[in-house]
């Protein structure tokens, strides 16, 4: 029996963030407390991962061949906002009132972790590209060195097919104080300033 529960931590440990002791509280919740909440989990977990796949536009994650963002005639299908993980659609999503199109790239280019064009789909981007719809792309990767890198990378790929490529605003974060700022924050919100 304990081999069991040993199995059940070790898998709890597989989430982001969820160490040892974090894993072993949460099935001792839900085995001491709430049975039927982790029958629920494991059964949600299982449909999931046997139906949840990518859009073959987009790349998010869906339970269809085609998500519902793509196939909706009401969204403007000439921006196209480039982000690195289905995450970031989500928090896009909810935070804002973006009706584009997306297009998830399921990283950034890193050629010392072997992760390339190829490895991105930057292939299917292109060709969404050259199929003259597209007029905008809203590229918002990540503001690391290799979020930074795949944008170049990508704006440069959008004028060689004349489409407007835009980056997200980065900087000071609402409620941020500058002497907390590190200097890559501080120095991009300086060189990014607007009109007021």
């Amino acid at each position: 029996m304990e081999a069991v529960l040993d199995e059940l931590i070790a898998a709890l440990r597989c989430l982001p963030g969820v160490g040892g002791k974090s894993a072993r509280r949460m099935a001792l919740h839900l085995l001491e407390r709430d049975r039927v909440g982790a029958r629920r989990l494991a059964a949600a977990l299982e449909t999931a991962a046997d139906t949840i796949g990518h859009c073959s536009v987009c790349r998010t994650l869906t339970g269809q061949p085609t998500c519902s963002r793509c196939l909706d005639t009401g969204r403007d299908h000439g921006v196209v906002c480039v982000v690195e993980t289905p995450g970031d659609v989500l928090a896009i999503e909810s935070a804002t009132d973006f009706r584009g199109l997306f297009h998830v790239l399921l990283g950034r280019l890193s050629p010392l972790d072997g992760i390339g064009p190829e490895e991105l789909g930057l292939d299917r981007l292109e060709a969404r590209l050259g199929d003259q719809t597209v007029r905008e792309l809203i590229l918002a990767t990540n503001a690391s060195v290799e979020g930074e890198v795949t944008a170049h990378y990508i704006a440069e790929m959008a004028a060689r097919h004349g489409v407007r490529a835009t980056r997200i605003a980065q900087g000071v974060p609402a409620g941020g104080e500058l002497e907390y700022l590190d200097a890559g924050t501080l120095a991009h919100a300086l060189s990014g300033r607007r009109e007021y």
